[in-house]
């Protein structure tokens, strides 16, 4: 695979860009917070110045209207003045608060490590000390870039997403493209082999030998049939699950080595439910060669049929060395694969075909070091 250069060049720029663009806003915002922090110190200030005045007058000093209202118009800003003779006055706190003393001196140091506390003096002589927090505005402002990185994180996942997806849509779009124009490319020489099959039937041949040939050309048709299903929604028939097992078992039992002993145990003599020959002869097929190649061309592999309450079980035996249980999950996943040769896709397509198509489960039931039951459970009337 290749890549193209202008494109790594411009998600190259992109990146830059995204990253200037969040730095400028996080810049900005902690310039703001600073500002803000700074307007509230100058508040507090002419609070305090505003404090200092009123303890400084004599009961019959009049000190206008000035110091009301900077009084009355500090409603956001939590404070604690502690006079010199400890007397402690609150404001902008909750009630319970203002009556539990424990809690007071915990907000007191809460608003120290907050905010330097202003000391209300007279003559160099220290007349009381205000503590005060943030401001519940500017409480929200501190959190404000956590919560635009967030969002920021959850608007690049989000078009991430997209793009993967999108991306593996066209991927796919490709691989049916491709599926179909093999199919329709194996089909013109299979039709000659059909012709010169026919001729050979007419020759004073031993008939088994046509017979056999006969048997690989309907392989190969349904080779055909099944990458032309690829990419589209397959046609499902009511047909019997048991003879269409048997029909791959005895194609794969006739084509593999003789080290290899094959067993077919259905429990049922007949049992008809929604399949597609074609692809399911495909998944039985998948699953006997992983198991042969498990067994490296040598041991046992076994079928069974089970018949249990609204679902029939096929179950595909191997004598091989085992799948460890942490991959039990992920040999379904697409590229996963133990062969040194392969694309890892013949479990992949397996899973697809029984549980998007047939509507099926598939699991590794057992696997040790003594062999592996791959379970199929299909179904019985969907």
């Amino acid at each position: 695979m290749t890549i193209n250069p202008k494109n790594k060049f411009n998600n190259l720029i992109l990146l830059i860009a995204s990253f200037v663009i969040v730095s400028l806003i996080l810049w900005n915002t902690n310039s703001f917070f600073k500002k803000f922090k700074e307007e509230e110190r100058h508040k507090m200030e002419i609070w305090a110045t505003a404090q200092s005045e009123l303890l400084q007058s004599s009961e019959d000093r009049d000190l206008g209207n000035l110091h009301v209202k900077i009084f009355q118009n500090n409603t956001s800003t939590p404070m604690i003045l502690v006079n010199r003779d400890g007397s402690i006055k609150t404001n902008n706190m909750p009630e319970e608060v203002e009556a539990d003393s424990l809690e007071i001196r915990k907000k007191i140091a809460r608003f120290r490590d907050e905010n330097t506390p202003i000391a209300i003096t007279y003559d160099g002589e220290t007349l009381a000390t205000l503590y005060y927090g943030n401001s519940e505005v500017l409480n929200k402002l501190k959190y404000y870039p956590i919560a635009l990185l967030l969002i920021i994180l959850l608007f690049g996942t989000v078009i991430f997403f997209f793009f993967k997806t999108n991306k593996a849509s066209e991927q796919n779009k490709l691989w049916a493209g491709m599926a179909k124009e093999t199919a329709h490319q194996i089909s013109t020489p299979l039709t000659s082999l059909l012709g010169w099959n026919e001729l050979l039937k007419k020759e004073d041949l031993n008939n088994s030998i046509t017979e056999e040939i006969e048997k690989d050309i309907d392989r190969l048709q349904t080779i055909t049939e099944r990458f032309s299903n690829i990419g589209s929604l397959p046609k499902l028939e009511r047909l019997d699950i048991v003879e269409e097992t048997r029909k791959a078992y005895e194609y794969l039992q006739l084509r593999s080595s003789r080290l290899i002993q094959f067993s077919f145990h259905p429990r049922v003599e007949s049992l008809p439910i929604m399949l597609n020959a074609a692809l399911y002869n495909w998944t039985i097929e998948n699953l006997v060669k992983n198991g042969i190649d498990a067994m490296k061309g040598k041991g046992s592999i076994s079928i069974e049929i089970i018949p249990e309450g609204k679902y029939v079980n096929i179950l595909v035996s191997d004598t091989g060395q085992g799948i460890p249980k942490s991959d039990f999950h992920t040999i379904f996943e697409p590229g996963v694969t133990s062969k040194k040769r392969g694309w890892g896709l013949g479990l992949s397509l397996v899973k697809r075909i029984v549980e998007e198509y047939h509507k099926g489960r598939i699991k590794v039931l057992t696997s040790s070091k003594q062999g592996t039951i791959m379970q199929i459970s299909l179904l019985i009337n969907p």
